[in-house]
């Protein structure tokens, strides 16, 4: 199975929202990353049909999923930023009626409920009103919704929003068992997420993908731009608000580790360290408003 974007743009008045994205997502955990505005959710929501393009098109093994109506629906899971539930249902309750819209029968809805109920540890709290849930908890059960139908395109739009790390960890477990044969396009500003279970990234900038690759791939572009420094107390707080750091980590004994990310040491006695996603991130995007110097030069592919 294969979900193409075929040169999609998004406009809203004079803005362009996505500007000509042209990518094709197979089977696996395609990351998105990007910024505030990047266009991420637009992207998303095109996705699933849920906006259609000003230009291009989104097609599933070919076919353009606006004709496919109803059909792409039923393969189609998606879990949005703004999940809405009704909170006087139990967690059972609403799982039923999501199940019952997804054409599963009385049975067959009962005993997937429970089963993803309990696969993302909400056993036990099946009949509980979801307005007594934490917001970790509603999350959760927005994942197990999205995933009700076995969907083969599965879109979650910032998914890990409001959970816990070890909830964090059960649903990297969750969806990497389930995108084996699935295309799953992930949404997170939380960068460890991706870079553990994501096969590709998709990093978005001003609407287009500037970039993409394997996260060791991406994590390596930013080969030789990773600092780590000894510094006092007194001037990491200083430091981190003229440099792009990614981690202080105080000692105890008066001096701090600083670890940032530039062309060229800023601080005397700094030595390099080796490269992760997060470093590469916060390089790309330590600038809001102008791509990270020499982000184009990168190697990695452009895709407008």
């Amino acid at each position: 199975m294969e979900l193409t974007f075929d040169r999609i743009t998004k406009e809203y008045g004079n803005k362009i929202a996505v500007d000509r994205v042209s990518t094709k997502l197979g089977p696996g955990v395609h990351g998105l990353l990007g910024a505030n505005g990047a266009g991420k959710t637009t992207l998303m929501r095109m996705a699933c049909g849920v906006l259609r393009p000003t230009s291009g098109e989104v097609l599933y093994d070919g076919t353009p999923i606006d004709r496919m109506g109803g059909d792409y629906r039923a393969i189609l899971g998606y879990l949005p930023q703004d999940f809405g539930y009704y909170p006087e249902f139990t967690a059972l309750d609403f799982m039923e009626y999501m199940a019952a819209l997804k054409g599963l029968g009385r049975r067959e809805a009962r005993e997937r409920s429970l089963e993803l109920l309990s696969a993302v540890g909400l056993s036990g709290e099946e009949r509980r009103r979801i307005r007594t849930f934490s917001g970790g908890m509603k999350q959760r059960l927005g994942i197990a919704q999205a995933v009700l139908n076995d969907p083969e395109v599965l879109v979650l739009d910032e998914p890990t929003a409001g959970l816990d790390p070890k909830e964090r960890v059960r649903f990297r477990n969750l969806i990497a068992g389930f995108a084996r044969d699935k295309a799953v396009l992930l949404s997170t500003h939380i960068v460890s997420d991706v870079e553990s279970i994501a096969d590709r990234i998709l990093v978005m900038r001003a609407g287009a993908i500037a970039m993409e690759g394997t996260p060791v791939e991406l994590a390596a572009l930013a080969e030789g731009r990773v600092w780590e420094a000894e510094v006092a107390d007194s001037e990491a707080e200083l430091l981190s608000g003229r440099l792009a750091v990614s981690n202080v980590h105080y000692r105890g004994n008066g001096s701090a580790t600083l670890r940032y990310v530039a062309d060229a040491p800023e601080i005397p006695g700094s030595a390099p360290a080796a490269p992760g996603l997060e470093d590469f991130y916060l390089y790309m995007f330590r600038d809001d408003a102008e791509p990270a110097p020499n982000a184009r030069k990168m190697k990695g592919g452009s895709h407008a």
